[in-house]
């Protein structure tokens, strides 16, 4: 990794790290993700999702960017060889009891996902799964899809699940009588990782420890994605969008009575806040 980037995005990833090392065991423990089964694995995927996967009995599958593996164990469930990789030791750690825990048999590997084809091999999965809230951690998409088709066998799949960059674009109006979502953030790339130094994680739970890093972000619109995949071989086969999220990201959400999941009021213009996107490599 250190001799394709520069130093200051090295010291940036390494940065990225070390939060997400301190923020590991608060994630763990709370309610949020339910890590000792009280939110079951299969909350966390919209139904679309198994629809695009198809099959993975006896499919070799590799989760980049697992964290805890509170999804990853729901691959592993369904009969995929599973592999979760991540950066942060103490995520890999947690994740490997998780799924003892749960009796479920996942390979988990530590490393930078750039060197996931050094760590994992070349040509070895049917499926590359990448989850909810990855891609604004990667500097360099182009990097990341080649990557992406070098894990790949031919014919394989790569599936990307994001938050769209609409929604990491809005923020709410500051005003506690109008709930008003408002255009905050870049939507589009090009200006460079924003640095997010909170006291506390997105989840319930303690403060982050006062020594923990900051953690940076890099904005990745869509197209930038697709061009990647494209760019790196691979044949986008399709691209949804949906205004639903497994939780409440804003407090004016509402939930779904058939889904489960959360989406704005009806009264709120119709936005994409997720979007799917499945790409093949050639045979």
């Amino acid at each position: 990794m250190d001799s394709e980037f520069d130093s200051g995005t090295v010291e940036l990833m390494r940065a990225n790290e070390r939060n997400w090392d301190a923020r590991t065991p608060i994630h763990a423990a709370s309610q949020f993700y339910g890590a000792d089964g009280s939110t079951p694995a299969q909350w966390w995927f919209a139904s679309f999702e198994w629809d695009d996967l198809g099959p993975l009995t006896d499919r070799d599958l590799v989760h980049l960017q697992c964290h805890l593996g509170t999804e990853t164990i729901e691959f592993a469930r369904r009969g995929a060889r599973t592999v979760g990789l991540d950066f942060s030791g103490q995520a890999v750690e947690h994740a490997r009891r998780i799924a003892q825990h749960h009796g479920v048999d996942v390979n988990y590997v530590k490393s930078n996902v750039y060197e996931a084809k050094t760590a994992l091999g070349t040509g070895r999965f049917d499926i590359v799964y990448i989850g909810k809230g990855s891609l604004c951690y990667l500097p360099d998409l182009d990097r990341w899809a080649a990557v992406v088709a070098e894990l790949l066998k031919p014919g394989g799949l790569a599936y990307i699940v994001e938050f769209h960059p609409i929604l990491t674009s809005m923020g709410p109006k500051p005003d506690p009588n109008r709930q008003e979502l408002l255009l905050r953030n870049d939507y589009l790339q090009g200006r460079g990782p924003v640095e997010h130094d909170s006291t506390h994680t997105y989840t319930d739970g303690p403060a982050l420890p006062a020594d923990a890093a900051p953690v940076h972000e890099w904005a990745h619109g869509v197209g930038e994605v697709v061009t990647a995949l494209i760019n790196a071989g691979l044949t986008i086969t399709q691209l949804r969008e949906t205004e639903q999220l497994p939780w409440p990201r804003f407090d004016r959400m509402i939930r779904d009575p058939q889904t489960g999941w959360w989406q704005l009021p009806p009264t709120d213009a119709r936005i994409p806040l997720l979007y799917a996107l499945t790409a093949t490599k050639s045979n």
